[in-house]
């Protein structure tokens, strides 16, 4: 699993610009289901087929964790070549000082910011600039366009049981779908594995590929935020605690019986488990469970240090205990 999660998030996949990501876990998962498409919006949608097909009574379940990152996009060149930015997703300006970005070419470029910015409380993204080495708008134009996304480098490494890199968010997430997909025995229901895009910038994939499948049930894993680093907002979760079981957070509150029977699978099987609540933020599960007529849906968290920076940090036995609880689940529902 580590070389899957090594694959993942260093692939280039910023919202709007999902193709890479997508290619790659197509690679993963192809001879492991059924039938695999890509909707209008640009979601994976891979289907593994029901014992009970044929018979009317498999119920439709949707795993779903989205494959787009944060990341950046050029606004402007100017006539010394540096790029103008502004952001796809939840960027900070603190996070992303000095910081190396990647094009989809390849190009690589460091972040600065303007050298007469005195106070760091006034450091904005439109104070800052991209620096790719080139000496005029010509030279840069030849390797960057506006309208070019570009992600963050930071390198995958494992120390012990935590792994480190950009895009933990969420393809920590999208490495536990491929996991269940290549492992999880056949079940009665029909298993809709599904990598959403756009999350980063509204929760619009997931709303989309969740209407054209109108499933039985959903869940959908994703990151969280940690409380165990030094003078951070206390929260129950924590690294090395198992998965998180969301219970709310800015676009969504559990549906009851789902929460409470991956309460209950977790306690049953010995995984131990925490309680994500988040008091700012909204994630897919938000949009999938108000999808048409509505869809009785969970949500399973990584616990992740550092969001929505390029050194996010996980645990590789939470991974693997959200595997187990997702795989649960979906052989139960």
């Amino acid at each position: 699993m580590q070389e899957t999660l090594r694959k993942v998030t260093q692939a280039f996949g910023v919202s709007g610009n999902e193709e890479e990501i997508r290619d790659v876990i197509t690679s993963e998962i192809r001879k492991y289901v059924d039938e695999i498409k890509v909707d209008n919006m640009g979601n994976l949608i891979a289907i593994k087929n029901g014992k009970s097909k044929t018979d009317g009574q498999a119920k439709k379940i949707m795993l779903a964790a989205h494959m787009d990152e944060i990341g950046i996009i050029a606004t402007f060149i100017d006539e010394k070549g540096f790029i103008r930015f502004s952001n796809i997703g939840g960027v900070s300006a603190f996070n992303a000082l000095a910081q190396r970005v990647r094009f989809k070419n390849g190009t690589i470029g460091t972040i600065s910011a303007e050298e007469k910015l005195e106070d760091f409380k006034n450091l904005k993204l439109d104070k800052m600039f991209i620096d790719i080495g080139c000496k005029s708008k010509e030279e840069t134009e030849k390797l960057v366009k506006i309208g070019d996304t570009a992600t963050f480098v930071g390198d995958f490494y494992v120390q012990g049981d935590h792994a480190i890199s950009k895009a933990m968010d969420n393809r920590s997430g999208c490495a536990i779908l491929i996991e269940l997909a290549k492992t999880l025995p056949k079940t009665d229901n029909e298993i809709y594995y599904v990598f959403t895009t756009q999350e980063e910038v509204g929760l619009r994939g997931a709303k989309t590929a969740a209407f054209g499948i109108m499933p039985d049930y959903a869940i959908a894993i994703d990151v969280t935020l940690t409380g165990d680093t030094p003078q951070c907002k206390d929260r129950e979760v924590k690294l090395g605690r198992g998965p998180a079981i969301k219970v709310k957070d800015s676009a969504y509150i559990a549906h009851p019986q789902v929460r409470r029977e991956l309460e209950e699978l977790a306690k049953s099987n010995g995984i131990p488990y925490t309680l994500e609540l988040l008091d700012r933020g909204g994630s897919d599960p938000g949009a999938i469970q108000s999808t048409g007529n509505g869809v009785p849906c969970g949500g399973i968290s990584i616990p992740c240090r550092y969001v929505h920076s390029p050194s996010e940090m996980i645990s590789l036995e939470d991974l693997k205990n959200c595997v187990k609880l997702a795989g649960l689940y979906a052989s139960k529902a």
